[in-house]
């Protein structure tokens, strides 16, 4: 978990005043698709569609995280999605969830992991989550929470590890993602962090095996959508 300072609706604004003034000078066939990709959710009316406490894991409870967290987006149509991010809270499942609420925190990620297994998503897929103190790397991954301390082993439990390698290999099937060390990451490989975790306790080669196996099972029932 980390505080850092999201996209700014300033940096948003003059992007698109000067994107704006190149289609007026040159005509919109000139602009570069990526632009006009990264651009198009920030229209009117191209949203899509949401229901209040829908996720996108079944089984995962909702919570909503405070908007000043995250950007509104519609990935992956506008950032393609190719990265999960682990991280590790330094804190209780609850205070992971308390801070994410918190306007004035400036982060967040997608879902929070506890140590017995439970599982609440904050932020949609769908959006931009600020987890990885990288913008690049915000808008193309989707981040993961668990709950304790990086210098604690025992805060790592079989059911934090079977739950998020679920929840992982769901995620990695939803957007082809590959289940190898290049695409399932820590936030301590994230370029200009200076976070460490999930740090020196985290099996990586255990959590590989559980999220290959869960890869091949078959997903869970979609379930009825709960809050927290």
């Amino acid at each position: 978990m980390e505080r850092t300072t999201g996209d700014t609706d300033r940096q948003v604004r003059r992007r698109a005043l000067i994107v704006g003034g190149m289609a007026a000078a040159a005509g919109v066939a000139v602009l570069a698709r990526d632009d006009l990709r990264r651009l198009w959710w920030r229209a009117p009316g191209v949203d899509k569609p949401r229901k209040e406490g829908e996720v996108d894991f079944a089984g995962a409870r909702w919570t909503a995280a405070s908007d000043a967290n995250f950007r509104w987006a519609d990935r992956p149509d506008d950032y393609g999605i190719d990265l999960v991010v682990i991280h590790v809270t330094q804190g209780s499942f609850a205070s992971a969830v308390k801070v994410f609420q918190d306007p004035g925190h400036g982060a967040a990620a997608h879902y929070i992991v506890g140590q017995d297994g439970r599982i609440t998503q904050m932020i949609r897929e769908l959006d931009v989550a600020y987890h990885a103190g990288n913008r690049e790397y915000n808008e193309r991954s989707v981040g993961i929470e668990h709950a304790g301390f990086v210098d604690r082993p025992q805060d790592f439990t079989d059911a934090m590890y079977a739950a998020s390698a679920r929840l992982t290999a769901r995620i990695c099937a939803r957007y082809d993602i590959p289940v190898d060390r290049e695409h399932i990451i820590g936030h301590v490989e994230v370029p200009g962090t200076d976070h460490t975790d999930p740090g020196p306790h985290w099996d990586w080669d255990r959590y590989l095996k559980l999220v290959r196996r869960a890869r091949t099972a078959p997903p869970a029932p979609r379930t009825a959508p709960t809050s927290a």
